[in-house]
C-alpha cells in the first residue's frame, strides 16, 4: 500500500510537470524516485554528455577519429610534480598553510632595516627547516608513485592491431578507447572494456575485484547478448556495431548503455557486461572486449581520490588557541611599541638615547614606536608555534603505530590486526559521545543457520537445529577459551572471559536454558589440517553448523507423500495434489533457485557444474506429470489473482523472446543484507563437502523421499557440490531446501537444475533476475517451470515489504482465495513468534504469469535497459510492475547468533557514558531481542515504542509522552531546549531510571522531517538507548547526521555492510567491521576492525590515552613558548623597549627547534595516565574524555596563567641576583636561558604520570645538547654578534658556584606552586584518574578488594541519589524523574499505544481535534497498561 502511494504521489508529480514520451525508442524522462532511495558511497562525478565508442579498425577509422578519437588514453600520472616544478608548486602548497604564511611574513619583515630585529640567515632557519623536511617527504612520496606509475603503465597486454590483422603485444599506455583486447587467465584488466567473447561456454567471465574493492570473492561477468550464442572467437574486422554510453563516472555500482547494430538495433549494456580496470581474470582462459574508459577516465582511477581529511575535535580547539596566541602576541608586541614611543619622548632631546640617522634626521616617537611593533613581532614570533603541528603529526603516527601493534586486537581467525586509515583523528575516540551501530554482521556474527519455517501456514520448528546450535555454541565456547589461555592474552588474563557465543535467547522475550550434549564435538574442516579450533574467514557459509540442516520430522512426513504417482493421471484412485503439497513444493522450490548462488565442486574450485544428460530418465513419466501439471494449472487460473493460460506471444520481437542480459547478477538477494558479500574461498568449499555427509548418514535411511536419494548418473553427489553464496542467508536457505532433497545442481545464465527427490531433475529456463535493492527490499527470479510451462516468479524478502504486494483476497471470493488469506493470517503469526526470539524473517512468494502478461512486461522492461537516463528508476519501475499480486507461499526464521564479546563490551561502553543506538533494516521484534540479549535494552528498562503511520500521529504521540515525563520532573524546564546540554538527559544517570525508545523506519521518517526533529532529539535524550528498525541506508546516515549537527556532540558509527558506508562517512568516526559482508564498509572508514568486542579497548583505552596524551602535550607547548618569549618580553622593561635580546639569537631558534622539541613528542607517545587493565574495569573514567576535562578553555587560560608566573620567576631571580654588578648582556642572559630550559623540562616531568627509561633519557640527552651546543658555540663564536659576544660564557659561568645556585634556586621557586598543587589534588580532592592510577601500584588482592569498594561506593551513591530524589518529590522540591506507567513495558511484545488506538488518535487528530482529547478517545484502558 505505502509503495502504490509512492507510485501514485510520483507519476502524478510528472504528470504536473509535463513529462512525456516521445517515442519508442527514446527513454523515459524520470526524475528522482523515492525519498529513500539508494544512496552511493561517493556522489557520482556525471556530465550531461553521453559517450560514443566506435571500434578502433580500419572500416572505422573515419568514424572513429570524429567520435573517439579525442578520448584519452591509458596512460596514468599519479604524481603531482616533475623535476621542473617541484620546487615552484611544492613551495606554493605548504605556503597554503595559514602557519607557514605567517612566519613567511616574519622573514620578509625582518629584512627592512627598520625594523631588523635578528640576523636575515637567523629568522630564515626555522621555516626554511620546516619547509625542506616536508619538501623531502612530498618528494620521496612522489617518487614512489612515479616509479609504480611506470611499472603500471608498462605492462603488456594483446592489442588488436588494425594494420596487423591480427593480436600484438602492446603496453597499457598505448591502449585506446575503442581497441579490442585480448586477456587470459589471472591477466589484470588494463582498462574498463565491454566483454564481447568468452571460453566459457555459457559466455561468463569470472573476474576478482580485491584491486578495486578489497573484496577476495569471484564475482560474474558476462558477454553481451547476442555474442554468447557464439562458437568461435569475436573477429574485430567483422564487428560493426559501436557502442553508446553514459560519461566516465565514479560509481562502481553502475554501468548504463546500449550496443547498437547496424540494423538499428539495440541491446542493453550493464555492469554484468563491463570489465574493469585493476580487477583480474579468473577460471575463464580467455576473454575478448572492447576498450569503453581508459587512463584516468577508467572508474578505478575516478574512485582513487586518496583519503578523506578529517579535523579532528582536538585540532580545532588548539586552532582557537593559537588564535588567542597571535592576541597575546598583538598585545604584547603593541605593549613595547608604546613602551618605546614613551621612552623615546622623555629622551628625545637627548642624542645619546635617541641616536639619529645617518642623514641627521630623528624619527619621531610615534613613528619610533609603530617600527618598534614589528621588530617586537619578529622578537617574540616563537609565541606561535610553529613546531606544534610537526610534533602533532609525529605524535599521531606513534600513537597509531601502539594501536597497530597491540595484539588484543589480533584475529587469528581471520589474521587481522585493526587498521588506522585515518591517521589524524585518533584522539577523537577517547571523546565519543554517540555510537551508532548496524546490528547484522557488526553484533551478529552473521553465520545464518536455519531455524524454522511456516509453509502453507503451518510452523515447522527445527528444534533438532536449535539443540545442536547450542551444544556447537558451548563446543566453540570452551576451545576458544583453551586456545586463548594457551595464548596468554593480555585481555583474558586481566578477567575471566564470558561464554564465547550467546544466542539471541538471553533476553527476556524468549529465555531457553541451554543445553549441553555430553561428549557431544564438532570438527570443523575435513581432510588434512582439520582443526577442531572455529573455522576462518575463508570459510564463510559452509560450517557445519550452517550447512547440516536438520529435517523436522513432520515436515519430512509430508515430503515422503511427494510420489511421481501423486500426479500420474492414470491411476484414477489417485486424487489431485493437496494444495499444501502443492505450497510445500514451490516453497523449496524458491529457496533452491531465488538466490544467485554458484554451484562448484570441490577438486574443481569455482568451475559450475553442468547438469547431465536427462537420456537415462524415465520419459514417459515426466511427459505424465508435466501433462497434469498443466491441467492443474489450467483449473487454478481460474482463480483472478493467477492468470496462466496459454497465449500467443506474437508481436514479440526474436530479441524479446530470448533472455535479457541480467542486469544486476551479483547483488544479495535478502532484504536485511548488505550489498556486497564475502564468498566461500576455494581452499574450504572442499571442506563443505563434510557438510552435508552428517546430516545424509544420519537421515539416509528415513526413506528419503521416495527412495530418490541416491545421485543421478554422471552426476556427483550432493554433498560434493560447493555453493558459493554472496550472503550468508542465501547460502542458508539453499542448504535447508537440501536437507530436504530439493537441491541444487547447477546454475548457467540461461537455466537452473534442481534435484527434487521426488520428481527428479528439474531444469528451470532462468528468463531474469531482479536483484535485491534497499528501495524494493526483496528479490526475484523470473523462470519458464519445467513441468507446467509458465513463466512463474519467485519472490523473497521482507514480510513488512511482500505482505503489501500479495494478491487481494476478498472474504466472498474463491477457496483458493480464503484459504490463501487463511495462510496469510497464520504466517503473520508466525513471523512474529519468530522476530520475538530473534530469529531474521523472510518471507517467500510466487506469482504466474501468462505468456502475453511476460511479453507485455518484457517489452517495457527491455526500453529499460537500453536507457543511458534514469535507468535506475526506470529498471526500478519495471520490477514493481512484475512484482504484484504475489500467492503467499511461507515464511522462513533465520539465527543470526552474537559475536563473543558484545554484551560485555556494551555494557562497558554504557558505563563509559556513551549512548548507543542501534540502526537495522529487521523488524521491530527481531531487533527489540536482540538489543535485550546484547544488554542494549534491560530487562527493568523502560522501553517506548514508535510506530506510526502518520506525520501527525507521530508528533502527537512524542508529544505526550515527553508531556507525561515532564509531569514527573516537575523542577526541570518544562521543555529542555537544545541549545542545552542535551548529551547528558534530563533524568540523572544515578536516579535508577533507564529507558529505550524503539522506533520503526516509517515513523522515522517522520520523525526526521524538520519540524519533528526538535522533539525527536529531546524524546531521545531521556533514552540510555535508541533502537531504529526497518531503516534504510538513507536513514541511517541521516539519523547520524541529524544527531552530530544539532547536538554538537561526537559520534561513532560501525558497520559492516555497504549499506553502512554512508552512515560511517558522516560520523565523526567511521570504524568498518572486517567480516563476512566484503571490505566496502572497511574501505569507507577511518578505522577497521575484525570485532565488535575490540572497540571497547579501542576507546576506552587507546582513545583515552590518544586523547590525553595529545591534550597535555599541546597544553605543554603553549606552556613552553609562552614562558620562554615572556622573558624577551620583561626583558623589554629595562632595555627601553629597543626590541633587543638578552640571549643569543642561534640559542633563541635552537631552543624551541632542538633543545626542548623531542621530550614532549616522547610525552605525546608514551604517556598512560592510567594502565590499560584498570581502564578497562573502570569503563567509567572515559567520560573525562567525553567532557573534555584534560583540555577545557580554563585549563588553556590556568596554563598559561602559569607560563606567566614561571616567566616571572625565571627572569626577576636571576635579575636580582645580578642587579649591581658588571655582567654584560649574554653573561646575564645565559642563566635565563638554563634555568628555563631546567623548568620547561622538569615542569614536563612534573606533569608526566609514568615516567620510563625513555622519558629520562630524552631529557638527560635534551639537557646535555643544550651544554654541549653552549660550550661549543661559546668557543668558535668569536664576533658571532658584535659589539656583544656570547664568546666563552658557558665556560666561565660552569666554574661559578653563583651560577648553579641561581639555576636551582629559580627552577625551585618557579616548579613550587604547580608541584604543590599536584601533591595537594592527589591527596585531598583526587580526580578519578587519579584515584584509579592508585589502583596500578596495588597487588592484585588489594586491587580486587579496592574494585569493589569502588563499585559499592557507586552503587551506594545510586541509592542514595535514589531515595534523595523520592524523598524530594514527597516534599515537592524535586521528584523522582522518570516515564508513567502509561508509557511502560514490561516486555518487548506489548506497545507504548497499540495500534487499534493509534488509528483512533489520527481519526480525532484529522477532524480537528487537540492533541489531548485525540488521545483521551483512544481509550484510557487501551493506552495503558492493566
Amino acid at each position: 500500500m505505502t509503495e502504490a502511494l509512492q507510485w501514485a504521489r510520483y507519476h502524478w508529480r510528472r504528470l504536473i510537470r509535463g513529462a512525456t514520451r516521445d517515442d519508442d525508442s527514446g527513454p523515459y524522462n524520470y526524475s528522482s524516485l523515492l525519498a529513500c532511495g539508494r544512496k552511493s558511497s561517493q556522489t557520482p562525478k556525471l556530465s550531461g554528455r553521453h559517450r560514443i565508442v566506435v571500434p578502433h579498425i580500419q572500416p572505422f577509422k573515419d568514424e572513429y577519429e570524429k567520435f573517439s578519437g579525442a578520448y584519452v588514453n591509458n596512460r596514468i600520472r599519479t604524481t603531482k610534480y616533475t623535476l621542473l616544478n617541484f620546487v615552484p608548486r611544492n613551495l606554493f602548497e605548504q605556503f597554503h598553510r595559514a602557519a607557514n604564511l605567517y612566519f613567511l611574513f616574519l622573514v620578509v619583515l625582518n629584512w627592512v632595516p627598520l625594523v631588523e630585529a635578528f640576523q636575515k640567515e637567523i629568522t630564515m632557519l626555522p621555516l626554511v627547516v620546516v619547509l625542506t623536511i616536508i619538501a623531502i617527504k612530498d618528494g620521496l612520496e612522489d617518487y614512489r608513485k612515479y616509479k609504480i606509475d611506470k611499472q603500471i603503465n608498462n605492462l603488456i597486454t594483446k592489442v588488436y592491431s588494425r594494420k596487423e590483422k591480427k593480436y600484438i603485444d602492446r603496453c597499457w599506455k598505448d591502449v585506446t578507447v575503442g581497441d579490442f583486447i585480448r586477456l587470459s587467465c589471472n591477466e589484470v584488466i588494463p582498462a574498463d572494456m565491454v566483454l564481447l567473447f568468452s571460453t566459457d561456454p555459457d559466455g561468463i567471465c569470472h573476474i576478482e575485484t580485491s584491486g578495486l574493492d578489497g573484496e577476495s570473492n569471484l564475482k560474474q561477468r558476462q558477454v553481451v547478448r547476442g555474442y554468447a550464442e557464439q562458437d568461435s572467437e569475436v573477429d574485430p574486422e567483422k564487428f560493426s556495431s559501436r557502442i553508446e554510453c553514459e560519461s566516465p563516472n565514479n560509481d562502481l555500482s553502475r554501468f548504463r548503455g546500449f550496443l547498437e547494430h547496424s540494423n538499428k538495433e539495440r541491446v542493453g549494456l550493464s555492469k554484468e557486461n563491463l570489465l574493469l580496470r585493476g580487477c583480474t581474470i579468473r577460471n575463464t582462459e580467455a576473454v575478448v572486449g572492447i576498450v569503453v574508459y581508459a587512463g584516468h577516465e577508467t572508474k578505478a582511477m575516478l574512485n582513487n581520490s586518496g583519503p578523506r581529511y578529517k579535523r579532528s575535535k582536538l585540532e580545532r580547539r588548539a586552532n582557537t588557541d593559537v588564535l588567542w596566541c597571535v592576541m597575546l602576541l598583538v598585545i604584547m608586541c603593541l605593549t613595547g611599541a608604546v613602551g618605546h614611543g614613551i621612552w623615546l619622548s622623555r629622551y628625545e632631546k637627548m642624542h645619546f638615547f635617541n641616536v639619529p640617522e645617518p642623514d641627521g634626521h630623528i624619527i619621531s616617537p610615534l613613528l619610533a614606536g609603530f617600527y618598534m611593533f614589528w621588530t617586537m613581532i619578529i622578537l617574540l614570533q616563537v609565541l606561535i608555534p610553529i613546531s606544534l603541528y610537526v610534533s602533532i603529526e609525529i605524535v599521531k603516527l606513534g600513537q597509531i603505530y601502539f594501536i597497530q601493534s597491540d595484539v588484543d586486537f589480533y584475529n587469528e581467525k581471520m589474521d587481522s590486526i585493526v587498521q588506522c586509515r585515518a591517521l589524524n583523528i585518533a584522539e577523537d575516540l577517547g571523546q565519543i559521545q554517540y555510537l551508532f551501530s548496524d546490528k547484522t554482521g557488526t553484533l551478529t556474527e552473521n553465520k545464518m543457520v536455519f531455524r524454522r519455517c511456516s509453509v502453507a501456514g503451518f510452523d515447522y520448528c527445527h528444534e533438532e537445529n536449535a539443540r545442536r546450535l547450542e551444544s556447537y555454541q558451548e563446543a566453540v565456547s570452551e576451545d576458544e577459551d583453551f586456545i586463548d589461555t594457551v595464548s596468554g592474552s593480555l585481555s583474558n588474563m586481566a578477567k575471566p572471559r564470558a561464554p564465547s557465543c550467546r544466542t539471541v535467547h538471553n533476553g527476556p522475550l524468549g529465555n531457553k536454558p541451554s543445553n549441553h550434549l555430553a561428549g557431544s564435538s564438532f570438527t570443523l574442516g575435513s581432510g588434512e589440517g582439520a582443526s577442531e579450533v572455529p573455522h576462518s574467514r575463508q570459510a564463510a557459509f559452509s560450517s557445519p553448523i550452517e550447512t547440516d540442516v536438520v529435517p523436522d520430522t513432520r515436515l519430512l512426513d509430508k515430503f515422503s507423500q511427494i510420489t511421481p504417482r501423486l500426479f500420474m493421471p492414470l491411476d484414477e484412485t489417485i486424487q489431485n495434489p493437496p494444495m499444501e503439497t502443492l505450497y510445500i513444493i514451490d516453497f523449496f522450490i524458491a529457496l533452491a533457485i531465488c538466490n544467485t548462488v554458484v554451484v562448484s565442486a570441490p577438486n574443481q574450485p569455482r568451475q559450475k557444474i553442468r547438469h547431465p544428460s536427462l537420456g537415462g530418465l524415465p520419459i514417459k513419466s515426466l511427459e505424465e506429470i508435466k501433462s497434469l501439471f498443466q491441467r492443474w494449472s489450467v483449473r487454478r487460473s481460474s482463480s483472478p489473482s493467477l492468470n496462466s493460460g496459454k497465449e500467443p506471444s506474437s508481436g514479440v520481437p526474436n530479441a524479446f523472446v530470448s533472455r535479457l542480459p541480467l542486469f544486476s547478477r551479483m547483488k544479495p538477494a535478502s532484504p536485511v543484507e548488505e550489498e556486497v558479500s564475502q564468498v566461500c574461498e576455494s581452499p574450504q568449499c572442499s571442506s563443505s563437502s563434510a557438510c552435508c555427509t552428517e546430516t545424509e548418514k544420519q537421515h539416509g535411511d528415513a526413506g528419503l523421499l521416495n527412495g530418490k536419494a541416491e545421485s543421478l548418473p554422471g552426476q556427483p553427489l550432493a554433498c560434493n557440490l560447493c555453493y558459493e553464496a554472496e550472503s550468508p542467508d542465501e547460502a542458508a536457505l539453499v542448504y535447508a531446501a537440501r536437507a530436504y532433497q530439493c537441491t541444487l545442481r547447477s546454475r548457467t545464465p540461461e537455466q537452473v537444475m534442481v534435484d527434487f527427490a521426488a520428481l527428479g531433475p528439474l531444469t528451470f529456463q532462468l528468463l531474469h533476475i531482479l536483484p535485491f535493492d534497499s528501495v524494493r527490499k526483496r528479490m526475484s527470479v523470473v523462470v519458464r517451470h519445467p513441468l507446467s510451462n509458465q513463466v512463474v516468479v519467485y519472490t523473497k524478502g521482507a514480510d513488512s515489504v511482500i505482505m503489501e504486494l500479495l494478491s487481494v483476497a476478498s472474504p466472498d471470493g474463491a477457496s483458493l482465495e480464503k484459504q490463501q488469506m487463511i495462510v496469510r493470517e497464520k504466517t503473520q503469526k508466525h513471523l512474529d513468534d519468530y522476530a520475538k526470539q530473534g530469529l531474521r524473517t523472510l518471507c517467500i512468494a510466487k506469482k504466474v504469469m501468462s505468456d502475453t502478461e511476460y511479453a507485455e512486461w518484457l517489452r517495457n522492461h527491455f526500453l529499460a535497459e537500453t536507457s543511458i537516463d534514469n535507468r535506475e528508476e526506470l529498471l526500478l519501475e519495471s520490477a514493481m510492475r512484475l512484482e504484484n499480486k504475489l500467492t503467499l507461499l511461507g515464511a522462513t526464521g533465520i539465527e543470526d547468533r552474537l559475536q563473543e564479546g558484545v554484551p560485555e563490551s556494551i555494557e562497558a561502553l554504557h558505563k563509559a557514558g556513551i549512548k548507543i543506538w542501534m540502526l537495522t533494516g529487521d523488524k521491530q521484534e527481531t531487533a527489540v531481542n536482540i538489543a535485550y540479549a546484547c544488554k542494549l535494552l534491560e530487562p527493568d528498562d523502560k522501553l517506548f515504542i514508535l510506530n506510526t503511520q502518520s506525520k501527525d500521529a507521530c508528533g502527537m504521540l512524542m508529544s505526550t509522552i515527553l508531556k507525561e515525563l515532564q509531569k514527573k520532573t516537575q523542577a526541570l524546564p518544562e521543555q529542555v531546549s537544545l541549545s542545552e546540554d542535551l548529551l547528558q538527559p534530563p533524568v540523572p544517570r544515578d536516579s535508577g531510571l533507564r529507558a529505550g525508545l524503539i522506533i520503526t523506519g516509517k515513523t522515522l521518517e517522520f520523525a526526521l522531517q524538520e519540524s519533528l526533529q526538535k522533539q525527536f532529539l529531546e524524546l531521545t535524550s531521556w533514552c540510555q538507548a535508541v533502537v531504529c528498525c526497518r531503516a534504510t541506508p538513507l536513514q541511517k546516515s541521516e539519523v547520524v547526521k541529524l544527531v552530530r549537527s544539532h547536538l554538537q556532540v561526537m559520534t561513532l558509527a560501525i558497520g559492516d555492510g555497504a549499506n553502512d558506508v554512508s552512515m560511517i562517512q558522516v560520523a565523526d568516526i567511521g570504524i568498518g567491521v572486517s567480516g563476512q559482508e566484503g571490505m566496502q564498509a572497511v574501505m569507507a572508514s577511518d578505522f577497521a576492525v575484525s570485532q565488535f568486542k575490540h572497540l571497547s579497548k579501542l576507546l576506552l583505552v587507546h582513545g583515552h590515552w590518544c586523547y590525553t596524551r595529545l591534550s597535555n602535550m599541546i597544553l605543554y607547548f603553549f606552556y613552553k613558548n609562552v614562558a620562554y618569549v615572556n622573558l624577551l618580553f620583561w626583558y623589554q622593561f629595562f632595555c627601553g623597549f629597543s626590541g633587543t635580546s638578552m640571549t643569543d639569537y642561534w640559542v633563541l631558534i635552537f631552543f624551541n627547534l632542538l633543545f626542548t622539541s623531542a621530550p614532549p613528542v616522547i610525552y605525546g607517545v608514551l604517556e598512560k595516565d592510567v594502565s590499560a587493565e584498570t581502564l578497562m574495569q573502570l569503563p567509567e573514567l572515559y567520560r573525562s574524555g567525553q567532557k573534555s576535562e584534560a583540555y577545557l578553555p580554563h585549563t588553556f587560560w590556568i596554563t598559561l596563567l602559569d607560563a606567566f608566573y614561571q616567566s616571572l620567576v625565571c627572569f626577576f631571580v636571576p635579575y636580582f641576583t645580578y642587579q649591581g654588578s658588571d655582567t654584560d648582556i649574554f653573561a646575564f642572559g645565559n642563566p635565563l636561558n638554563t634555568a628555563a630550559l631546567f623548568i620547561v623540562l622538569l615542569h614536563l616531568v612534573i606533569e608526566s604520570k609514568s615516567l620510563t627509561w625513555i622519558h629520562l633519557l630524552v631529557i638527560i640527552g635534551s639537557i646535555l645538547s643544550y651544554f654541549l651546543f653552549a660550550i661549543v658555540f661559546g668557543a668558535m663564536c668569536v664576533t658571532c654578534n658584535p659589539p656583544s659576544n656570547p664568546y666563552w660564557i658557558m665556560q666561565e659561568h660552569m666554574l661559578d658556584p653563583v651560577f648553579y645556585l641561581v639555576c636551582i634556586l629559580t627552577t625551585s621557586i618557579a616548579l613550587l606552586p604547580r608541584f604543590v598543587y599536584r601533591v595537594l589534588q592527589g591527596s585531598l580532592f583526587p580526580s578519578p584518574i587519579l584515584r584509579a592510577k592508585h589502583f596500578d601500584r596495588l597487588t592484585p588482592e588489594e586491587r580486587t578488594k579496592a574494585l569493589k569498594k569502588w563499585r559499592g561506593a557507586g552503587k551506594m551513591n545510586q541509592v542514595t541519589s535514589k531515595y534523595a530524589n523520592q524523598s524530594a518529590g514527597k516534599s515537592g522540591r524535586r521528584p523522582m524523574p522518570g516515564p508513567s506507567a502509561v508509557f511502560a513495558m514490561k516486555s518487548a511484545s506489548s506497545c507504548a499505544i497499540e495500534q487499534g488506538n493509534l488509528s483512533l488518535c489520527e481519526t480525532a487528530l484529522d477532524q480537528g481535534y487537540s492533541e489531548t482529547k485525540a488521545f483521551e478517545m483512544a481509550g484510557p484502558s487501551k493506552g495503558k497498561e492493566s
